[in-house]
């Protein structure tokens, strides 16, 4: 898509009713996409399943399956499970299967989970994309919302970008730094620079508003030149050009001047959660659970006034 937007301004707070018809962040913009989960089972017109165990090339100890024990639709809800049992599947995610060998290749992980992108089915470049979340906690849990570029522009990652909505690790289990003496942060990122090791990231963290494991509205607004993070509207985050770059081009804006699409996953364990807190993965509370109540992606007129992006 070539729209190009300005910073919107803050969302519907978590307080919303759920499934209520969506309020324009302002005049001028548009719902250009959304689930509301309110069918009978996941829109694969709209999402695609993982069905891996790659591990996400941060160590993390799941396999994504398509099982509807690990991603289904109820009560208007997309209920992603992560559960404590052995699986045997492809080692390599499918855009990665690009010999015979590592289309043969399998790996066993001890546990399973869920992993659902937009990929090939919506990309959008500049917006607010908002997600109305619960999320799972445990020493080990890592649920992420983020986006990674529909075209590797400027090169493999993360030459061309991600931006990471939500990540948080291990809510809920003891933190000397943390409210009530409990893990309770969210993590707003972006990736950049070139492939590793030039890669870089840069982010911050932020307490979650209780109740940490209730519903709440995880956002960015991002516009040319800028990403600002938010939750339940309240922004705590913003990141400007000249803060990131990309070996692939000069331009001030690149590598987020491309179209994004949308990543939901559960992981568990890998590299972050794992240095974190108790450390490594409690194997005790499974299954764990992320809550996805709805997604929603807005669009602005005054995109049309700003420049396309080269394709």
């Amino acid at each position: 898509m070539s729209l190009a937007l300005v910073l919107l301004a803050a969302g519907a707070a978590a307080a919303t009713p759920a499934h209520a018809a969506p309020s324009p962040p302002g005049p001028g913009w548009h719902l250009v996409w959304a689930d509301e989960f309110n069918g009978t089972g996941i829109d694969l017109t709209r999402w695609t399943l993982a069905d891996d165990c790659w591990g996400g090339g941060n160590q993390e100890r799941q396999c994504y399956t398509p099982r509807a024990t690990n991603a289904h639709v109820a009560h208007g809800q997309l209920v992603i499970t992560a559960r404590k049992q052995a699986w045997r599947g492809p080692t390599y995610p499918q855009d990665l299967r690009d010999s015979a060998e590592k289309a043969a290749a399998r790996a066993e992980k001890p546990f399973t989970s869920a992993r659902l992108s937009t990929k090939g089915k919506a990309a959008w470049r500049y917006g607010r994309v908002e997600v109305r979340a619960k999320l799972p906690g445990g020493q080990g849990s890592w649920p992420a919302i983020w986006m990674l570029p529909a075209h590797d522009r400027y090169g493999h990652w993360a030459a061309s970008g991600e931006i990471d909505i939500l990540e948080t690790v291990n809510l809920g289990v003891p933190c000397a730094g943390c409210t009530a003496g409990r893990e309770d942060h969210a993590l707003g990122t972006i990736h950049f620079g070139g492939v590793p090791p030039a890669n870089r990231h840069i982010g911050s963290e932020t307490p979650i508003p209780a109740p940490v494991d209730g519903y709440h509205v995880y956002a960015v607004d991002w516009a040319p030149g800028a990403i600002t993070w938010s939750i339940d509207g309240v922004p705590y985050e913003t990141r400007h050009a000249g803060e990131w770059s990309t070996t692939g081009s000069a331009d001030p804006l690149a590598p987020f001047d491309q179209p994004f699409y949308l990543v939901l996953n559960l992981a568990i364990g890998g590299g972050l959660p794992e240095s974190r807190n108790g450390g490594g993965v409690d194997s005790s509370g499974f299954p764990r659970t992320m809550m996805v109540d709805w997604v929603h992606v807005w669009q602005s007129d005054a995109a049309a006034a700003a420049p396309a992006a080269a394709q």
